[in-house]
């Protein structure tokens, strides 16, 4: 689960139009 460093910007989502920009998205 931790493969990727938490420390580092989020990538681009795929439905997203920006990586943080998301109010419709809520991590699990």
């Amino acid at each position: 689960f931790l493969t990727r460093d938490s420390r580092t910007v989020e990538r681009k989502k795929y439905g997203r139009a920006k990586a943080r920009r998301s109010f419709q998205f809520s991590k699990r």
